[in-house]
């Protein structure tokens, strides 16, 4: 069975615009498109409600945005299979549930500053945090920036320590679908108190800690497919930096996240938190082997 590519919408232009962002990937990995709405409206709103003020109700607006999603998704894609749902649950428990038995969820950001971000985006980490399949966070200007890439690379961050396996496999997958390079990016830093009194050594340490990057690339590269056009790079800085920079020269950036179990509540690093906020690119959270 093909597991969909699955996209919640909520109306708003940008979950829209990552409603075509899905249906891009769906097609290029020749799966189906599932997107969905969820919202609470069963339990806030009766149909007497909605009559007496003379509105549509929740319902009837859900269906328009599911509508309005699908005439986009299909829009000059005649052979991508879409479906549609709406679930009266809460928006990022539907969502995570939904990645049960999703390839992909793909889920869309306001813009930058106000309430509104804050609110979908407490949605967006939430999911990214808990879901169990990969989920891309559109981030900054993503217009076709899937099926026609704008800057022509998929950038993977590597961490040294981390089994990186399956966050290097998926973005080689992504490279490879789209037809560019993979650029793998190692953030390293030499501790301040390591610094060398003698000045004929000052560089040694800082080599070390370097080679010590250059290794953990090798060891997650390991298994990337022969026919992805691969570029290392080794950055001295912080990780959450290094990233940030890189994504402005991505169509996609890929980090990982370890789940921990038997813990609740969010479970994003450090640095894939800070990326999720600022990456002027789409990020995609892939679960750590």
């Amino acid at each position: 069975m093909k597991l969909p590519v699955v996209v919640g919408v909520d109306g708003s232009e940008a979950s829209l615009r990552a409603a075509e962002w899905a249906a891009d990937e769906a097609a290029l990995r020749e799966l189906p498109l599932r997107i969905v709405y969820a919202s609470l409206w069963e339990r806030y709103e009766g149909t007497a409600l909605s009559e007496d003020l003379g509105e549509p109700s929740e319902e009837v607006r859900a269906q328009d945005i599911v509508d309005t999603a699908a005439r986009r998704a299909e829009r000059g894609r005649p052979d991508l299979e879409v479906t549609t749902d709406i679930l009266p649950e809460e928006a990022e428990h539907a969502l995570v549930g939904e990645g049960r038995n999703a390839s992909l969820l793909v889920v869309g950001t306001r813009g930058r500053g106000g309430l509104a971000e804050f609110l979908l985006g407490s949605i967006s980490l939430g999911v990214a945090g808990r879901a169990d399949c990969p989920v891309v966070v559109l981030r900054g200007s993503h217009d076709n920036q899937t099926a026609r890439p704008v800057r022509g690379r998929v950038v993977v961050g590597v961490g040294e320590g981390a089994d990186d396996a399956a966050v290097v496999r998926f973005a080689a997958e992504e490279a490879l679908r789209r037809g560019v390079p993979l650029e793998a990016v190692c953030a390293w830093r030499r501790p301040a108190h390591e610094a060398p009194p003698d000045p004929l050594t000052t560089g040694e340490p800082a080599r070390t800690h370097e080679q010590r990057a250059a290794e953990a690339l090798d060891a997650a590269l390991a298994d990337v497919p022969p026919e992805a056009q691969v570029h290392r790079h080794t950055v001295e800085g912080h990780a959450r930096g290094v990233l940030e920079a890189a994504s402005r020269e991505a169509d996609l950036l890929v980090v990982g996240t370890r789940r921990h179990r038997g813990q609740y509540g969010l479970q994003l690093g450090r640095v894939t938190l800070a990326v999720l906020h600022h990456s002027t690119c789409p990020v995609a959270v892939v679960r750590h082997s």
